[in-house]
């Protein structure tokens, strides 16, 4: 049987993985409703805040599946559909894809047609690697939490400063594959020397509509506004993308 990225059966078994996900939701959902009644919440409410929850996840969901399409040429629709719909980011499981493929010398993006040896390598860094954040919580999370607290309790300004200071260090990890390619502009190669300015180029884009968004919220106090700043972006992003390669090769 010859593979194919976008095999039925890989449709399948990530088919069945995702609804047993689901099935979790809601049963904890069900628990969750028989409970409140047992403890007499307000159930007016507790439909509310479903009803609420349930149309502000739409937001995020256009998010998921923009990154799919992104990787899906690439990997195929099941293996990302998988990855984002359970456990994961665009900007983690990109990165852990192009890793995989750059070590087998392939570029992401540019791959006509995986081998099944080579799928099951980038699906194993995918998978594998971002397990490590799942069992890391609860051997270091209640340590590092109660280190937090005594740090606020003792200095709160300083403690403020430390957990900025840790979230833009997580940030630049990011942009170190935004910047990669500016080399191009001095090295010579089968390539445009202007490409590696995409990259910077898109990022800016996507950065100035999440400020203009933001502007929005303060002056007009859309609320709404805050839940698709981040899939409004993501979409302005990647459309400017086009005209920014066609300019810049």
């Amino acid at each position: 049987m010859e593979f194919h990225v976008n095999h039925p059966i890989l449709f399948v078994l990530a088919g069945i993985i995702i609804a047993v996900v689901l099935g979790q939701s809601v049963y904890f959902l069900v628990k969750a409703l028989r409970r409140s009644k047992e403890l007499g919440m307000d159930q007016k409410k507790i439909r509310k805040t479903i009803q609420t929850a349930a149309v502000f996840t739409i937001a995020p969901a256009v998010s998921i599946v923009i990154s799919v399409i992104a990787l899906s040429k690439s990997l195929g629709i099941p293996l990302p559909w998988l990855r984002l719909s359970v456990v994961g980011s665009l900007s983690y499981e990109a990165i852990a894809a192009e890793n995989a493929v750059s070590a087998m010398g392939l570029t992401l993006g540019k791959i006509d047609r995986l081998t099944a040896q080579q799928f099951v390598n980038i699906a194993l860094v995918m998978t594998i690697s971002i397990l490590v954040g799942i069992w890391l919580v609860p051997v270091i999370g209640k340590k590092l939490l109660g280190g937090m607290s005594k740090l606020e309790h003792r200095d709160a300004k300083w403690a403020e400063i430390f957990q900025s200071a840790m979230f833009i260090g997580m940030i630049s990890a990011f942009l170190g594959y935004v910047f990669c390619d500016f080399s191009r502009l001095w090295t010579p190669g089968d390539y445009s020397p202007t490409s590696g300015l995409v990259p910077v180029c898109v990022m800016a884009v996507s950065a100035l509509v999440m400020l203009v968004c933001g502007l929005l919220m303060k002056k007009f106090k859309w609320a709404w506004v805050n839940d698709y700043a981040l899939p409004i972006s993501l979409l302005l992003g990647m459309a400017s993308a086009i005209p920014i390669t066609a300019w810049l090769g």
